[in-house]
């Protein structure tokens, strides 16, 4: 089957895609926030043209999963991610996040996937994890009172917001001389709007508070970690340069320009990377 749904203890029905042969090396997407596995189009194109199954699936409450009240936090993510991979038996799977889908692929990694022996590698782009919020312990932080104006602005007026984001900081059209795609900004609003405006507004305490200090620490495959240094939402210093220091077996690439949503706007460099390191 191309795609289907599968139900989660909970009863939460979780989109997915699956796509190429079915005896091929599995690459598992996980996307960011707010988005949906759609958010994968090119790498998953990519992938299969290289000759790997690839599988993506829509976070609950976004996409085409249900609109649910409940669970919408990090444990219930890398769950629902377990589900569909178990569901589809995958082994030997490569799963590479992009931003809240980093945080997704860390908890998923370390709570199911490596105990279950059915992970090869991950790959963590621009993700979140150790923590995003700014703490004590994590000085580098972004402050609440940031995530506090997302969930206000949200809440206020939901496409609008989007536009904002996707026009603005997500891809870098925002800078100087950006060439600014409307497709880009246009999809990604697409791709918001179709997820509950519940579920996202609780994801970003999701995405912003969960601390997966040990997350990193508890990671043995290997791990690549990606991420631009002009990333407007998840500042570099406070995310790739603290993932490598915490994953056992990690390397680490910056890339110099490259905005949070590189991966649509440099999938032409990116993708020959991501390539690069599942064919180690």
């Amino acid at each position: 089957m191309s795609s289907g749904y599968v139900k989660t203890r909970d009863g939460t029905e979780i989109f997915y895609k699956d796509w190429g042969p079915r005896n091929a090396q599995p690459i598992v997407f996980h996307h960011g926030w707010p988005l949906s596995a759609d958010d994968w189009d090119t790498q998953m194109l990519f992938f299969l043209a290289n000759g790997y199954r690839v599988v993506a699936h829509d976070r609950r409450g976004h996409g085409r999963s249900s609109q649910v009240d409940t669970g919408n936090d990090m444990d219930h993510y890398a769950a629902d991610a377990s589900a569909v991979v178990e569901h589809l038996d995958l082994r030997n799977a490569v799963h590479i996040g992009h931003s809240t889908g980093g945080g997704e692929v860390a908890r998923y990694v370390a709570k199911f996937g490596q105990p279950q022996g059915r992970v090869a590698k991950a790959v963590l782009v621009s993700s979140v994890p150790p923590l995003m919020l700014k703490t004590p312990a994590n000085p580098g932080g972004t402050p609440i009172a940031v995530f506090d104006g997302f969930r206000a602005a949200l809440a206020a007026n939901r496409a609008e917001f989007y536009t904002a984001v996707a026009s603005g900081p997500f891809y870098g059209f925002n800078r100087p001389g950006a060439k600014v795609s409307q497709s880009v900004i246009d999809n990604w609003w697409r791709q918001g709007m179709m997820g509950g405006a519940l579920a996202q507004y609780e994801g970003i305490k999701a995405f912003s508070e969960t601390d997966q200090t040990n997350d990193l620490k508890a990671i043995t495959v290997p791990t690549l970690v990606l991420q631009g240094d002009d990333d407007q939402v998840v500042p570099y210093t406070d995310a790739a340069e603290l993932q490598i220091k915490l994953l056992r077996h990690g390397e680490i690439k910056i890339y110099k320009g490259f905005p949070h949503g590189m991966l649509t706007t440099h999938a032409d460099v990116i993708n020959p990377d991501l390539l690069a390191f599942v064919k180690k």
